[in-house]
């Protein structure tokens, strides 16, 4: 793992205006960093979960000139916890974990590394992150070490947001047809033994979409390993090096919420 240019960053925010910024928008990153943005817009097409009571609900409540000569928007926004990109907190699948506002910063901000499965899901769209998986990469890459974000890429975030192709089945109502990749109990078993801070997904679930169980939930969440969902435009980040910086909405006692997830890339 690209350690040196991670304590960097951190060296650059903690000293303030000692940092060399690229360009203006760059902020205190290191010369070359950039920024990439692993999460889906929140609109009508937004998908979520078939027996959800409700998808995204964006409803505007002032937009124009007021009496006092000055511009005002303003909206209100209705949605279920767990859609679109978004955390689901250990709560989710395992009574007495963590929720979301009790998820330490650590566990959502962290390094990562990408296990892709795409491979194996082009050949079959249940395919399941299984411990070869996770051995293959460490032979290759290195021992995913503690407190890692461990990402995996099944390659299904072309399909978004074609809710038949994403999901594999669209039926209004139903969940008891759905096709996508995800992780199995074995895979989901090695990563909580090596400590990950987190897990993530470019998929609707972390299990796959014939799961009727939940495997990978309940044994990532048991842990209280929280999982990040649906997330977008894994293909540009590389196998490691990558700094995650994952913010859910910090609801008191909530199972999960909408997720701001970006990453921070090494210079090249």
């Amino acid at each position: 793992m690209k350690k040196h240019w991670l304590i960097s960053l951190w060296m650059l925010t903690s000293l303030g205006c000692m940092g060399r910024a690229t360009h203006p928008s760059s902020g205190l990153l290191p010369e070359g960093a950039r920024l990439v943005d692993l999460t889906y817009d929140f609109d009508e097409k937004t998908l979520y979960w078939p027996t959800s009571p409700s998808g995204f609900e964006l409803k505007q409540l002032s937009h124009g000139m007021t009496a006092g000569g000055y511009f005002y928007a303003s909206n209100t926004l209705c949605a279920p916890e767990h859609g679109g990109t978004h955390l689901d907190a250990p709560i989710h699948f395992a009574e007495g974990k963590m929720t979301a506002e009790q998820l330490p910063l650590e566990r959502l901000i962290a390094p990562a590394v990408v296990i892709d499965i795409s491979a194996d899901a082009a050949k079959e769209p249940d395919a399941l992150l299984q411990p070869s998986h996770v051995e293959a990469f460490e032979k290759e890459h290195g021992r995913i070490e503690p407190g890692t974000i461990v990402l995996v890429r099944t390659g299904w975030g072309r399909f978004w947001p074609d809710r038949k192709q994403y999901l594999g089945d669209d039926t209004p109502g139903d969940a008891s047809k759905l096709h996508f990749p995800g992780i199995s109990r074995e895979a989901a078993e090695a990563l909580v033994e090596r400590q990950a801070a987190a897990v993530g997904i470019d998929t609707a679930s972390i299990d796959h979409g014939p799961s009727k169980d939940f495997i990978a939930h309940q044994v990532l969440m048991k842990a209280n390993t929280p999982a990040f969902e649906n997330v977008a435009a894994m293909e540009k980040l590389p196998t490691r090096g990558a700094l995650i910086v994952a913010l859910p909405m910090k609801v008191r006692g909530g199972s999960g919420g909408p997720l701001r997830i970006v990453a921070v890339l090494p210079p090249a």
